[in-house]
């Protein structure tokens, strides 16, 4: 089991997630810790999983992705065979930015990042909708999209 986090992990989080390219001195200086103990700190938040990487932020157009949207998915099935499956498969593809399994009316959002619509709905059709369990899709375009880094609620 993980130890809980204090103050300070949650500033070396905070800090990392802001700019994860900080050097240990760099870190330390912000966190107000001596280079060995961040350096320490870090790892442990490593080992325990706490820290899960560290990720570059490209420019999708960069890559001839020229579109974003989000894919709703209902299922007709609902047994845990089918949910693993469907989440490990789709997760693979690599159109698929993220896929969120849901409580509600949506089971699955899945996240796509695409050349243009005719990629899109070619995904859709071959990729999403013909799997085992799917009842409905349906697909929403993503005009802008801005990304903030996880922080507890009580944390600001």
């Amino acid at each position: 089991m993980t130890r809980p986090l204090d103050r300070t992990d949650f500033a070396i989080l905070d800090a990392l997630q802001n700019d994860a390219r900080l050097s240990n001195k760099e870190l330390a200086a912000r966190v107000h810790l001596a280079p060995s103990s961040c350096l320490e700190r870090v790892r442990r938040l490593r080992e325990e999983g706490v820290l899960r990487g560290f990720h570059a932020d490209v420019d999708p157009a960069a890559l001839g992705i020229g579109l974003e949207a989000m894919i709703a998915v209902r299922m007709d099935v609902h047994v845990r065979e089918t949910v693993h499956a469907f989440l490990r498969e789709v997760s693979e593809l690599p159109e698929v930015v993220a896929v969120y399994y849901l409580a509600g009316a949506i089971d699955y959002l899945v996240h796509v990042a695409v050349r243009d619509v005719a990629h899109l709905r070619d995904f859709a059709v071959d990729s999403i909708t013909p799997r085992h369990g799917v009842k409905h899709v349906e697909t929403q375009i993503v005009f802008e999209h801005r990304r903030r880094a996880a922080r507890p609620a009580w944390n600001g």
